[in-house]
């Protein structure tokens, strides 16, 4: 199929500035090209041409910054270029404009966030959008019961594909590509004889570090040993100071242990971050999608203390890669859980173990391919002139097209599933036979 793969407006393809959408999609492209015709539709940068060609799949980038102006840009480019399937990432506001200009292309959608809750899509337009698309990928089984608790017709088509990672560059910090990594970041921040406790992660009270920070005096009581990274900035190369950041290195600079905050970290470079750690911690108060540094950290054969929030859970065993905090938001059950993870180093020792070895089976890039491949498979087989897909949308499309209309825009011409098993208690999914 001729297959055009629409990303957000916020951050760019490839992922230069980062981004778990952006990873995503990079990670899965070269899987994806292998059986499809790709076009990768994103928004521009500066570091990246507006056209190119990669490998074989072709990549256009339209202004964006804000969701009407990238879609202004999108709908003008899906005008005047058919495709065969059109998969959107993360932006169901995006199905109706682009259903009116492409009535023959088959729609799917991927997402990795509540972008279905009522306050970002209207009920109306979000019933249409559901009809209009024949597949809703989600990143995790949490986001895809927020969108059936809501539109329980959604039911049919709804399909969990957890993300994955690059377990070849994400390694454990005693793998021979990274001990050296390891053992110099370490001496270069005076903390290579310490216990290292990673944070990594956008610096807001959204992802909780600071109760993290709260955390630690009472565990430094506990082991003397301990040192804390920080990985992070505001909003991912952006180093600015909030009042939440300036709140967190008040709260650092109280601390009886040893605090390196690096600031934004390049996509290219923060693995070196991971395998200089001892112990990964997810401090996430909000309902998060299901945060990829969790991949990442198992990848790198880290013990992971993460929080009940959203689909976090879904990819911890207990007590085999991690422990999930119940109450996030009181910073002793940080205090106990931790106690538990570094009390115990063949604990640590094996929690890491399994994670790697999850990461290696389970959460390779070439699974989640291989996954979405098989949703496409099944929408190609669909006969949209006998599924509700293409109930009439006339006027709830010319509706929405009237209240923010598309202002002309030129443009350059284009020249494997796996057996789960369900944890019933958590209603989670994991591999028992250790994969991630």
């Amino acid at each position: 199929m001729n297959i055009l793969m629409i990303c957000t407006e916020k951050l760019p393809v490839p992922p230069v500035l980062g981004g778990a959408i952006q990873t995503y999609i990079a990670g899965i492209l070269p899987y994806l090209h292998r059986a499809h015709r790709i076009t990768v539709l994103g928004v521009q940068h500066e570091t990246l041409p507006h056209e190119e060609t990669i490998d074989g799949i072709h990549y256009v980038r339209v202004p964006g910054g804000t969701f009407d102006t990238y879609r202004d840009h999108v709908v003008q480019y899906v005008q005047a270029h058919p495709f065969d399937l059109i998969h959107i990432f993360n932006r169901p506001r995006l199905v109706l404009p682009i259903r009116q200009v492409a009535p023959h292309a088959k729609m799917t959608l991927s997402m990795h966030n509540d972008m279905f809750q009522v306050a970002k899509i209207n009920r109306e337009e979000a019933e249409e959008v559901i009809r209009q698309v024949c597949a809703i990928v989600t990143i995790s089984n949490y986001i895809g019961q927020v969108i059936r608790d809501l539109y329980p017709e959604a039911e049919g088509k709804l399909r969990t594909i957890y993300s994955g990672v690059d377990s070849e560059r994400f390694l454990p910090g005693n793998h021979p590509n990274m001990a050296s990594i390891r053992k110099q970041l370490r001496q270069a921040h005076g903390i290579d004889q310490k216990t290292v406790i990673l944070f990594a992660g956008r610096l807001s009270p959204n992802k909780g570090v600071d109760k993290l920070i709260q955390a630690l005096p009472e565990l430094a009581k506990r082991f003397n040993d301990l040192a804390l990274v920080i990985v992070g900035s505001k909003w991912f190369s952006e180093e600015g100071t909030t009042d939440y950041i300036a709140y967190v290195r008040s709260l650092a600079k109280r601390l009886p242990v040893p605090v390196v905050a690096t600031g934004f970290v390049s996509p290219n470079e923060i693995q070196h971050w991971f395998a200089a750690a001892d112990l990964f911690v997810c401090t996430s108060q909000w309902q998060e999608p299901l945060a990829r540094v969790h991949y990442e950290a198992m990848a790198a054969g880290l013990p992971i203390v993460t929080t009940a929030r959203g689909g976090n859970p879904e990819v911890i065993v207990p007590n085999e890669n991690g422990v999930v905090v119940e109450r996030p938001e009181d910073p002793q059950d940080f205090v106990e859980k931790m106690t538990y993870v570094l009390s115990n180093r063949t604990l640590m020792k094996k929690m890491g173990e399994n994670g790697r070895k999850l990461a290696t089976s389970l959460y390779r890039w070439e699974r989640v391919a291989s996954d979405l491949l098989h949703v496409w498979q099944h929408v190609e087989q669909i006969d949209l002139s006998t599924t509700e897909a293409i109930v009439s949308v006339k006027e709830t499309v010319e509706q929405v097209v009237a209240e923010h209309p598309i202002e002309p825009v030129l443009l350059p011409s284009q020249p494997i599933q796996e057996e789960v098993v369900l944890n019933k208690k958590r209603k989670k999914a994991f591999v028992w036979a250790i994969t991630t």
